[in-house]
């Protein structure tokens, strides 16, 4: 939760779109988030990727994700990793669009899909696409077949009917959580341990577990079934948000790290701080940038950590070498701790956990107005905005609004002038003067126009 460690760590509801192959999918995808999305995340064995983002409907913010095309009997390896990941999807899913072809018709794959539905016991939508004329609308009447209600003809492509099929999803969704306890104590720490299948996530769950100075307790979380760990460390404690399914030594069953995307990414929502695992027997991935890239945009505190460090040849050379790598992979986030851990062997273990607490400090970090005023004052001075229009941005002051992301208010004269690469200056200078190692912090503008109208008045 964005802004402090009071109250509820809150979860976006999740919205599947599930069905056959080229049913459109991605297009229905696309039509909901407003844009062609390129949120890709590479599954290994997999030829169709998932995606996912966020987005609102009536005031009602949910989570959306595409999957592949399912077929209940796939021939191939590869077929059989993307059904996988669409039924993770289902069992997943707050509610599911189910998506079918007006041209095609009725076919027993969409009957066989809908049984699998049926089965799940979530609440179904379904969608019957491609019906962009009157004829194929009357086409959508077969679909009554499945025994799955609503059904809403649409076309994905041209935008007829979605408006009714997005009003009938929000409808469906889950209420927002009210009067939850907290899961954690005010001021605790929530860290998210994440990364690809098999980085060994269960096992530095484990080390820190087993270490000799730390305690474990359990305590509910706010996503369906999850346990979130409680650990002291020399007097200090924090929380270790549940990472699909991550346990106690010797609950953790066999494939329990080979969870979907979208786990981390809930886990990433709920957390304060993010512990980022790369494999050190296979580099940086593209995946690896993705779940990092997500941190970052969500405001998380982030860790990056390169495990399985025993495997590697202990040399500074090589070091230097990771170093420059994982530094080239990440280069949008430079202020990220890089740590280099052995989970298995318990290497570097209590490095993690006092970086860990190292990182909530500076999330933590308030700085007073003025020296905050006379930094910004410095470095417009030392290299100002530029012109756009004719006009140039001004800043007439800087306060910092809240903490845990540090997030901090311009007052100018018009945001519009304000450029990408003007705010990521402010940003560099913010943190050379201030520090704010390992998280994210927020830049807001906002226009002082009405101010400024009333005291001329």
């Amino acid at each position: 939760m964005i802004g402090g460690s009071k109250g509820v760590s809150t979860v976006k509801p999740l919205v599947a779109l599930v069905g056959r192959p080229n049913v459109g999918k991605s297009t229905l995808f696309n039509r909901i988030v407003g844009e062609r999305v390129a949120i890709i995340e590479d599954i290994a064995g997999t030829t169709r990727d998932r995606l996912y983002y966020d987005t609102e409907w009536a005031g009602r913010e949910f989570t959306v994700i595409d999957t592949g095309g399912l077929e209940i009997e796939p021939g191939s390896d590869i077929a059989r990793r993307v059904q996988q990941q669409a039924e993770e999807a289902i069992r997943e899913a707050d509610v599911i669009v189910f998506l079918v072809d007006a041209r095609a018709g009725l076919t027993i794959g969409d009957m066989d899909v809908a049984n699998l539905l049926r089965r799940s016991r979530k609440p179904v939508v379904v969608a019957v696409n491609k019906a962009d004329t009157p004829t194929w609308d009357l086409h959508a009447t077969e679909f009554f077949r499945l025994g799955l209600e609503p059904i809403f003809p649409i076309s994905a492509l041209h935008g007829i009917g979605t408006g009714e099929l997005l009003d009938a999803i929000v409808e469906r969704l889950p209420s927002p959580p009210e009067g939850l306890p907290t899961v954690s104590e005010e001021g605790i720490i929530r860290v998210a341990i994440v990364g690809r299948p098999n980085v060994g996530k269960s096992s530095l769950f484990n080390a820190l577990v087993g270490y000799e100075r730390a305690i474990v307790s359990e305590i509910p979380g706010t996503t369906r079934d999850a346990i979130d760990s409680r650990i002291e460390f020399d007097g200090r404690a924090f929380i270790v948000v549940d990472t699909a399914g991550i346990r106690r030594r010797g609950r953790i069953q066999p494939g329990v790290e080979r969870y979907s995307v979208l786990r981390a990414i809930r886990a990433i929502e709920r957390a304060d701080i993010v512990v980022l695992l790369i494999d050190a027997t296979e580099g940086v991935t593209a995946q690896d940038t993705h779940l990092a890239g997500f941190a970052r945009d969500a405001a998380k505190g982030i860790i990056l950590a390169v495990n399985k460090w025993d495997t590697v040849p202990q040399t500074d050379q090589i070091r230097r070498e990771w170093t420059l790598q994982v530094r080239a992979e990440m280069n949008f986030i430079p202020y990220a701790p890089l740590l280099f851990v052995s989970a298995r062997n318990r290497w570097h273990i209590e490095e993690i956990v006092r970086t860990v607490f190292r990182v909530a400090e500076e999330r933590a970090k308030r700085i007073p107005t003025a020296a905050l005023n006379d930094m910004i004052q410095e470095a417009v001075h030392a290299h100002g905005p530029g012109t756009m229009r004719g006009r140039s941005l001004k800043i007439y002051y800087v306060t910092q609004a809240s903490t845990n992301p540090p997030t901090f208010v311009f007052f100018v004269n018009d945001s519009s002038l304000l450029q990408f690469s003007y705010q990521r200056y402010l940003e560099n200078r913010l943190r050379d003067a201030f520090g704010f190692e390992g998280t994210a912090i927020r830049l807001v503008f906002r226009e002082k126009t009405e101010s400024r109208s009333a005291q001329r008045g």
